[in-house]
């Protein structure tokens, strides 16, 4: 699909397995963080701001990827004066390699962070004392095609070399699953080949690769700059991933036992930032824009092809914790011998109920 389209979000069935039903977790979520002003109705673009909160004030560290447009609503919440509705004083942090994200918040140099489920399960694995508390949204990675390469369909890709910014990346991981879903062994029918993020449209120029994978706006941009040349292919959004969430907002073990109120608090602070950008977009991106290079219609054009109002907690976040796990243990990805149903109550808390 071009750049001046809109982009691939999903569509035809969904995953039952994985979640109940979208708009029963995001009503679910909504009640439970107090928000239920937000709760009805449903469509995406009818979100009405929260009640205040009646918690006690606190002092957050937050750790974010400042330049990704999926947590612009993160800056969304500091200008409008979220944050300090809830009765929070954040401090942002930016911090750019999951690792050293789950390391800060484990170590105690964030109190918490917001990054990618796919990046994150498997470090999590290693023991990091860090709890997941909720979804923030879907839709953070896509795979483009060259179409001088011929690469407009999934199909196209076997034999073909994909580019990625990180060998066990985000990007990667979603990619590896998604394509075998679809038809593409990604073991054997594709190569995979790692490029600095602002190399990868370089790449796939040179001809290095025929595909490039990776979150906005870097891809958008590139492919923004390919006069036409990069078709998409697939999207963390795809069916059946439709419902899914890519990324999560994750605490450390010694905030969420020690002040389990303000975790509420953050959280809460968080759904509504996102629900305001659901229904005002270019509100967000005026108050992202200093952090990018990306134009504010740009800003809006990728936060509309997020889903900024599926933010899953409780029960229907450990139901994708453990699909995910199960499917990167498929892939080969995560140890076989991980008990998903397990590892998800070890890594994930519910501070709503």
């Amino acid at each position: 699909m071009d750049i001046d389209q809109d982009h691939q979000t999903g569509g035809g069935a969904r995953e039952p397995e994985v979640m109940g039903s979208w708009a029963s977790s995001r009503r679910r979520f909504l009640s439970q963080a107090g928000l239920t002003g937000l709760a009805a109705p449903l469509g995406l673009l009818s979100c009405r701001p929260g009640e205040r909160s009646k918690t006690s004030a606190g002092s957050i560290r937050l750790a974010y990827g400042e330049i990704a447009v999926c947590q612009a609503p993160v800056a969304l919440a500091v200008k409008a004066g979220i944050f300090k509705k809830h009765k929070l004083d954040v401090t942002l942090v930016n911090f750019s390699a999951p690792d050293q994200l789950l390391q800060a918040m484990s170590t105690g140099k964030a109190d918490a962070g917001i990054g990618m489920i796919m990046t994150w399960l498997k470090p999590m694995e290693q023991g990091f004392d860090v709890r997941l508390i909720m979804a923030t949204h879907g839709g953070c990675s896509r795979m483009v095609g060259s179409k001088r390469a011929g690469v407009t369909e999934v199909k196209h890709l076997k034999g073909k070399t994909i580019g990625v910014s990180d060998v066990s990346g985000s990007a990667r991981n979603t990619f590896t699953i998604l394509l075998s879903e679809h038809g593409i062994d990604p073991a054997k029918d594709v190569e995979w080949k790692t490029f600095p993020p602002p190399l990868l449209g370089l790449a796939v120029e040179k001809n290095s690769v025929q595909a490039i994978a990776d979150a906005d706006p870097n891809l958008f941009l590139i492919q923004k700059r390919a006069n036409g040349d990069l078709a998409e292919l697939i999207t963390n959004l795809t069916p059946p991933w439709n419902d899914r969430v890519c990324c999560v907002l994750g605490v450390s073990g010694r905030l969420l036992r020690e002040n389990r109120a303000v975790v509420r608090q953050l959280g809460s602070s968080l759904v509504e930032a996102a629900e305001r950008t659901t229904k005002n977009p270019e509100e967000t991106a005026i108050a992202f824009a200093p952090h990018t290079t990306a134009s504010e219609a740009d800003i809006v054009t990728i936060l509309k092809t997020e889903t900024h109002c599926n933010h899953p907690v409780g029960r229907d976040l450990k139901r994708q914790i453990v699909v995910f796990t199960k499917e990167l243990q498929k892939a080969g990805i995560m140890k076989a011998d991980t008990d998903a149903d397990k590892f998800a109550d070890r890594v994930y808390a519910d501070v709503f109920v």
